[in-house]
């Protein structure tokens, strides 16, 4: 399996939760430079809202 972390050179958002007993992990790279991660499935739903709202995607739809 390729790996599916992100990178400046590949920015995005990878969630992984490898089963319903362990904690979801996330990680987040912003072409504009912007970088979180989380752990816990709480924190890592933080990290995706809030990255959808603001980076990634988000930057075509207001133009920054």
């Amino acid at each position: 399996m390729a790996d599916l972390t992100p990178t400046p050179d590949r920015p995005g958002l990878h969630v992984s939760k490898p089963s319903p007993s362990t904690p979801a992990t996330g990680s987040a790279v912003c072409h504009c430079g912007a970088t979180a991660t989380a752990t816990g499935d709480s924190q890592v739903r933080a990290l995706v809202e809030g990255y959808t709202a603001n980076h990634g995607a988000a930057h075509n739809r207001t133009g920054r």
